[in-house]
């Protein structure tokens, strides 16, 4: 007698500023205006996986540089941490660029994120040697993060059983990279399946409105 199939958990591993930035590229947004909670519930709902904790990882701006931006991430993250999703923070960093403009050279600041890809890296490892997941969804198209990859084949050896990668990411005509994390495998989102999955809220300090 065949046995019933194990229901599979999977735990969303969000790069917000990877993410958001394709999507804009892809659809036209801007500014981040998913919500990870649905797009968690979305992908797992067309693989039949039963979504557990979503991890949400950003970088966010200094007050004194960018108040609109560092008042937009003070209230988003709040109302996702309200809502249950797990958010990891950093403050952005800045490097001066030189960049050629009509009037000649000028010097901009470029802002950086420092740590945040390794922090999500380490979290999707400690997790998994936890079995606190069956698969693990990034929504991210970071190559840095196919590092992991062989790591979590490894502890899946070790703990006798199967966990999957699987790379979420906006698809379609306008897309400008059209590849998920290598190694695992990739779910391109359409327009439709995102826009099914926006957070129509509006996050932007009183004074920035």
């Amino acid at each position: 007698m065949n046995q019933p199939a194990q229901p599979k958990y999977a735990m969303a591993f969000f790069d917000g500023q990877n993410l958001y930035q394709h999507a804009k590229d892809a659809y036209g947004y801007h500014h981040p205006n998913y919500d990870p909670k649905l797009l968690h519930k979305a992908v797992c709902d067309e693989f039949g996986w039963i979504p557990n904790l979503a991890r949400f990882y950003t970088g966010v701006p200094p007050q004194e540089r960018e108040p609109m931006w560092a008042g937009f991430w003070s209230n988003r993250v709040l109302a996702m941490k309200r809502a249950g999703v797990h958010v990891t923070t950093r403050q952005l960093r800045y490097r001066t660029q030189i960049v050629e403009t009509a009037d000649g050279e000028k010097e901009i600041a470029v802002p950086q994120e420092k740590g945040i890809d390794v922090r999500m890296a380490l979290d999707i490892v400690r997790c998994a040697r936890k079995r606190e997941f069956d698969v693990a969804i990034l929504f991210s198209q970071d190559q840095d993060l196919n590092e992991i990859v062989e790591e979590i084949r490894d502890i899946a050896a070790e703990q006798e059983r199967e966990i999957e990668i699987c790379s979420a990411f906006p698809g379609g005509a306008n897309a400008t990279y059209r590849r998920g994390v290598d190694k695992t495998a990739w779910y391109r989102m359409t327009k439709e399946f995102y826009d099914r999955c926006l957070d129509h809220r509006d996050y932007r300090p009183a004074n920035h409105r």
